[in-house]
């Protein structure tokens, strides 16, 4: 029987068990034999991970056919009007690919939102604001490069669900085996 063990990734880990001199490594958290990423999150976003120990199923949750949906809460820089939040919802352009059309909306900073460390940087002139965007795919840095294409940086990256997985209960660096 497959086993699903959830991940709350704090900023700085990278998502895999072997070192590379410079970072924490799920090793540093997870000491489960035989469990596997099922996708990745860059070393600067936070979130939602979901390891599995079932290979097959582990390559079901990461094939873009699959569709299945990723929840992303990002703090941008600047304030979306309904044009930015219009071309996420469209897709966006980038230098090698559009995207997928996501759902894109405003919204409130997280409740019981956990402090980032090392904090996110702060402009006294520039407001930041947070999104909710879900993508049914996943290319590399992907909502970080969408949110800037339509003049909203990302300056925090948060992923919240996959499928009906969620960051719910789980404080970072902290698992649960389902």
């Amino acid at each position: 029987m497959s086993r699903i063990l959830l991940f709350h990734k704090p900023f700085g880990v990278i998502c895999q068990f072997t070192s590379d001199g410079q970072h924490p490594t799920l090793a540093d958290y997870i000491e489960r034999p035989g469990f596997y990423a099922a996708g990745r999150l860059d070393t600067d976003s936070e979130g939602l991970l979901v390891l599995t120990d079932d290979g097959r199923l582990q390559a079901r949750i990461t094939d873009p056919r699959q569709k299945l949906p990723k929840t992303y809460w990002a703090q941008v820089e600047g304030v979306p009007d309904e044009t930015a939040l219009q071309s996420l919802r469209r897709g966006v352009r980038l230098s090698d690919f559009t995207t997928q059309p996501a759902e894109a909306r405003g919204m409130d900073e997280p409740a019981d939102l956990w402090p980032r460390h090392p904090p996110i940087r702060v402009r006294k002139a520039i407001p930041t604001s947070w999104l909710e965007l879900v993508l049914r795919e996943g290319k590399n840095r992907q909502v970080r490069r969408m949110t800037a294409a339509v003049g909203l940086p990302t300056l925090r990256l948060i992923r919240y669900r996959i499928g009906e997985w969620t960051l719910d209960g789980l404080e970072p660096g902290r698992w649960r085996l389902l």
